[in-house]
């Protein structure tokens, strides 16, 4: 798998995390909104972003 490839499947996971954010605050779920946020973290991370 080439670098760009990586980078772009890590970066649609991310944006598909911040959608599910969105509820969970809804459902005042914040330890899986803070579990969330940091797997976007390390998803933007490792884009290279």
């Amino acid at each position: 798998m080439k670098n760009l490839t990586l980078a772009k499947s890590y970066l649609g996971k991310a944006q598909k995390r911040l959608k599910i954010l969105d509820m969970l605050l809804e459902e005042d779920d914040y330890s899986d909104v803070v579990r969330e946020a940091q797997e976007i973290t390390i998803f933007v991370q490792e884009c290279g972003l």
